[in-house]
Formats: C-alpha cells, sequence, structure tokens
C-alpha cells in the first residue's frame, strides 16, 4: 500500500496541502463546464486503482492529521456525536461495516480478528489494539459509533427510516459544510435540506428520497456535492462560525492561489443490515487553487462552473463575497479551449 501519511493541521498555521499523487487522484465533481442540481446518484462499487474509489471506503495520507484534528473537535463538543438510545445496533452495524471493509482493503494497515462474538481490532496507523465483545458496549471506551468513526475519515450521519421518510438519529460530524448535528438530530429528510434553494421546486429531494429510501443491502450507492472554504479548514460548523466566517473577507488577488479551496463532498448510502437503517458517510476532500490549477483541463472547467453559477446557489454555499476575485483569478489558466468529457484530468 505504501500510504505516507502527512503531519499537517487544518487549523491555526494551516500546513494542509496534497501531494502530487493525491491531487491527480482528486474527486474533482464536474463532468461538464456547468452545474445545476441533480440527485446524480450512482451504484457505490470499487473503481480504478489509485482513485478515491478503489476501495468503498478511501484512507490517504491525510488520515491521521484528520484523526487528530476530529480529537480536537470532540473534547471542545462532544455534542458533535450523537445517537438517540435506539440507534446503537445501528451503531454495531456502522462498526462492523467499517472494521471489515478497511481490513479487506488495507490489510496492512487494519486487521479485524473474530472469533463468534470475541473480536480483535488493530489499527496501526493510529496505534490502537483492542479486544472487544461484538454487542456489548461495556467492553468499548465509546458506544461503537463514536470508537469507528473516531478512526474513519468523514462525517457519518445514520437515518432511521419510518413513517416513509428517514430521519437523522445519530451521526459523527465535524467536518461539515455548515450544517450541525446538534440542530438537525431528529428530523426528518426534508427538514434538514429545508435551507436548499431551487432544489425543491425542481423536485430533486422528492427523487432523492424515493431512491435512498429504496437502497438494499450490498447495494450501496454514492454523489457527489460541492462548496468552497477558505483557507483548509476541515470544521466549518455553524457552531464555530465566529472562527471561521471571517475568513471570507480575508481573499485577496494575491492570496487566491494558497487560500481559496474547492471542497469536495462524496457522499455515501449502505443500508446496514440488523436495524436497516440508511448509513450517510460524507468524505469531504479539501484542494487549494494553486493545486487545482496543475490540471488544465480542471482549471478551465471550474473557472466556467464558477463564472456562471446561478447566484441563488452561490449566496447558499457563502461564494458571494469572493466569488469573483477567483473567477478573476481562474481566468488567467482559461484559453477558451473546449475541455474533454468526464471528471478526470486530461
Amino acid at each position: 500500500m505504501g500510504i505516507n501519511f502527512r503531519q499537517e493541521t487544518f487549523r491555526n498555521d494551516f500546513s494542509f496541502k496534497n501531494s502530487p499523487e493525491q491531487i491527480r487522484r482528486f474527486p474533482f465533481p464536474f463532468h461538464e463546464d456547468g452545474y445545476m442540481y441533480s440527485v446524480n446518484i450512482e451504484p457505490h462499487v470499487p473503481g480504478p486503482k489509485n482513485t478515491v474509489f478503489e476501495h468503498l471506503f478511501d484512507v490517504d495520507e491525510h488520515y491521521i492529521s484528520e484523526m487528530r484534528d476530529r480529537a480536537m473537535v470532540l473534547a471542545e463538543d462532544p455534542l458533535r456525536c450523537q445517537s438517540l438510545p435506539y440507534m446503537t445496533l445501528a451503531g454495531w452495524d456502522t462498526l462492523e461495516l467499517l472494521m471489515t471493509e478497511k481490513a479487506k482493503s488495507y490489510p496492512d494497515l487494519f486487521s479485524l480478528t473474530r472469533d463468534g462474538d470475541k473480536w480483535h481490532w488493530i489499527n496501526r496507523p493510529l496505534g490502537i489494539d483492542d479486544r472487544f465483545t461484538f454487542g456489548d458496549t461495556s467492553t468499548l471506551p465509546y458506544g461503537p459509533l463514536e470508537y469507528i468513526t473516531r478512526q474513519s475519515q468523514g462525517d457519518f450521519a445514520v437515518l432511521d427510516q419510518r413513517d416513509g421518510n428517514l430521519w437523522m438519529d445519530a451521526g459523527m460530524v465535524t467536518t461539515q459544510a455548515d450544517w450541525s448535528l446538534d440542530f438537525d438530530i431528529g428530523m426528518n429528510f426534508f427538514e434538514w435540506h429545508a435551507p436548499v434553494p431551487l432544489a425543491h421546486e425542481m423536485g430533486v429531494f422528492n427523487r432523492a428520497l424515493k431512491f435512498l429510501m429504496a437502497i438494499q443491502q450490498g447495494q450501496p450507492a454514492r454523489r457527489f456535492n460541492w462548496t468552497m472554504t477558505i483557507n483548509p479548514r476541515l470544521d466549518t460548523s455553524p457552531e464555530n462560525y465566529h472562527k471561521w466566517g471571517t475568513d471570507r473577507t480575508t481573499v485577496t488577488p494575491d492570496n487566491v492561489g494558497h487560500k481559496v479551496h474547492l471542497r469536495v463532498e462524496v457522499q455515501m448510502f449502505f443500508r446496514l443490515p440488523r436495524s436497516n437503517a440508511l448509513l450517510f458517510p460524507i468524505r469531504c476532500y479539501l484542494i487549494k487553487m494553486e493545486e487545482l490549477v496543475s490540471s488544465p483541463k480542471w482549471a478551465r472547467r471550474f473557472h466556467r462552473v464558477l463564472r456562471d453559477l446561478p447566484d441563488e446557489l452561490a449566496e447558499y454555499k457563502g461564494l458571494v463575497r469572493y466569488r469573483p476575485t477567483t473567477v478573476e483569478w481562474l481566468s488567467k489558466y482559461d484559453d477558451g479551449q473546449p475541455t474533454s468529457p468526464g471528471f478526470g484530468p486530461d
């Protein structure tokens, strides 16, 4: 495997950056030179080697540093991880899925040994070596959902399915794009998506809910979402808006390349076997503009996407203040040539 884990920060001095290999595997979310909401859901199946889709759960060079940042967030605000009492079984489902997939995909990093309900889990990058009884929360230092998601990149919402809807009744959310688990917990699918403009009128969420409720075990799905972030800050939560909101006022023509980041979420959906809950992992990837423009195709395309984005979406995504400066900066990398089809770099 040979992952070279970076020692970096997502706060204070913001030492995060992507290696050239990580830039090439970045999940660029635009398949054409424009963007409008769509359900854009496809089967989540293992993909090409050396991409973020090679395995069902991606572990990359930022793993250790991201887990360190998550621990800091939880130390400051334990409510970033919550699980309503009846969701414990879904937590065990989540633990089993993540452990088995990681041990299968990255055997040099993780191992899982099972003898009935006696389990032995080893996480080599984080130095964890634990034996526990599956189903017995007293044998773990945290509840099952918190235990395994403290060791897993991305956020995790766990959705209970009842009354013809999906309800956000558990989650680990520390790397979100300006939404709050503490606010949304207990809400249904339409309630937590209420702030999103245009999509409701287009019927996007009705179609998405119908699709998600029909997902079967063993047939996971995925989609892209995206926004932008100033500085490589993982924790852009409403609770910490006072720490990051003013970042948007600091963009100048001279610092766009380093400060402005495209923030892409690979959102996945798994039907859990015992609880019948829907696991919703939301994996966040960051890339600064000076890294993105190392791909001429991505530079051209993102300039056009950002330039032509409907104002309502720019407002919702919080881009209004710095979009003109970023578009102007990106325009230097757009020679007007056509771009090739698909997401990948040329």
